[in-house]
């Protein structure tokens, strides 16, 4: 007993190092495997250290620890899971848009007008089966002040049953283009401030202007004019615009879209390319200008290319033919002047509005859904149409067909309505936004800036 019980312990003593051995090779194949260990795709897109740290303690921790430990570790591990998507960036322009249906989409891209002063039965159908993204005003819908307010909203609550609020938005430049109603103080035209040449008057103009429409609640307004008066023939621009300089309409257009936006009202910069040298009203009839891209860029595309340096939100394109560039389109229907220049050359991501196409420079060339589909090819993301319902219809049923028959195609559609979308999330638009502001204060200050532009 005593022999065999030495030999035993002789034999184990013996017998050591090599269990030393193989432990320590077991470590080292446990250590290489988690050297080897990729990390996840959350942690490489999120480009965390404190992940992959949190990961190695768990792996540690899990071949160390024994019992309640090693559950702990385990747990953890499922809690970095559990917690790892919540720490991925969302984008929520992309889940609203994804959201959305067909119909709704296409909706988003038309701006619409509607009739008379009060809300009827056509507009509130209109806007629950076309589910229009904006309606315009013109002087036609305006009446009081309280009046219009109370339109204003009418319209806001039966846009209640869409998913996205909607566009308010109206023409006021100062001068002869005004919507107000005379109870406002009224604000000179462009040319008149223009004449000052001060930045600052611009600026409190933009100002002064969005704190006019938000009285009865609109949020978007289509200001500043960036057209250069260089033909004093001009039918259509005359003192709508700053001045016949490219640089002062720059200097003092851009400060008035500022201003607009101080006051959270969303500016639309007009007409691009340029409707200073027109001498057909394309209200009435198609315009020609016959500039090359080289002259244009000397004049009429100086403004709107300062505009998109400083990330406009929209620019509303004309209805001018510039045969040079496009002889066969007007520029609203230009896959050239739209896609290559404004979204191409001048690298313009922003919304882009075509002019009333139920304007003569169209409804006399084009018939209306042809133009809607061109207008989109080409790359607007907003077809304003007023004046009628119909018109409305006739844009939504066009591009619903053309989607369904592959003509355009749905992906085309969602950049368009992401552009929308992203512009009305930044400004936080909602419906239940009211008519704000202080009518007699407001009108003093109308009053004292003008003093200031007629002293200079």
């Amino acid at each position: 007993m005593y022999i065999h019980s030495r030999n035993s312990k002789h034999k184990h003593i013996k017998s050591l190092p090599m269990l030393f051995v193989l432990f320590g090779i077991v470590l080292l194949l446990s250590a290489c495997g988690q050297a080897q260990k990729p990390s996840s795709s959350a942690d490489s897109n999120n480009g965390s250290t404190t992940e992959q740290s949190s990961s190695d303690q768990d792996d540690n921790h899990a071949g160390t620890d024994t019992g309640a430990n090693s559950n702990a570790g385990a747990n953890d591990q499922d809690d970095q899971q559990n917690t790892v998507p919540s720490q991925e960036e969302k984008d929520p322009v992309q889940e609203q848009l994804d959201q959305l249906s067909l119909d709704e989409k296409i909706g988003q891209m038309i701006l619409a007008g509607v009739q008379g002063t009060t809300l009827d039965n056509q507009a509130k159908q209109m806007i629950k089966d076309q589910k229009v993204g904006g309606i315009i005003f013109y002087a036609n819908n305006v009446s009081t002040l309280q009046g219009t307010a109370k339109f204003v909203q009418s319209i806001k609550d039966a846009n209640h049953s869409n998913p996205v609020p909607i566009f308010m938005s109206v023409d006021q430049e100062g001068g002869k283009v005004s919507r107000m109603p005379e109870t406002v103080e009224a604000i000179p035209s462009n040319g008149k401030v223009g004449k000052s040449k001060d930045a600052d008057l611009a600026e409190t103009m933009g100002e002064l202007l969005a704190r006019q429409i938000k009285l009865v609640g609109f949020n978007v307004d289509f200001a500043p004019v960036l057209d250069v008066n260089s033909n004093p023939k001009n039918p259509v621009i005359g003192d709508r615009s700053f001045g016949s300089s490219a640089s002062l309409v720059s200097q003092m257009g851009i400060a008035e879209m500022k201003g607009l936006r101080n006051e959270e009202v969303i500016p639309v910069v007009k007409h691009f390319p340029g409707h200073g040298d027109t001498s057909v009203d394309s209200h009435l009839d198609l315009p020609v200008v016959n500039k090359t891209e080289e002259q244009l860029a000397q004049l009429e595309w100086i403004p709107f290319q300062s505009a998109v340096k400083e990330q406009v939100e929209a620019v509303m394109v004309a209805h001018i033919l510039y045969p040079k560039l496009d002889p066969h389109h007007p520029a609203s229907l230009s896959d050239v002047i739209i896609g290559q220049h404004l979204r191409g050359k001048f690298k313009y991501d922003g919304v882009v509005i075509t002019d009333d196409l139920s304007m003569g420079a169209i409804a006399k060339n084009y018939k209306l859904n042809d133009a809607a589909v061109a207008t989109v090819q080409a790359g607007s993301d907003i077809l304003l149409v007023a004046h009628s319902y119909e018109s409305a219809k006739t844009i939504f049923d066009t591009l619903m067909s053309a989607v369904k028959s592959g003509k355009i195609s749905e992906s085309r559609i969602n950049e368009s309505v992401y552009r929308i979308l992203a512009l009305k999330q930044k400004y936080n638009l909602t419906d239940d936004q009211q008519p704000s502001g202080d009518l007699k204060q407001l009108n003093a200050d109308i009053l004292d800036w003008r003093k200031q532009v007629d002293a200079r």
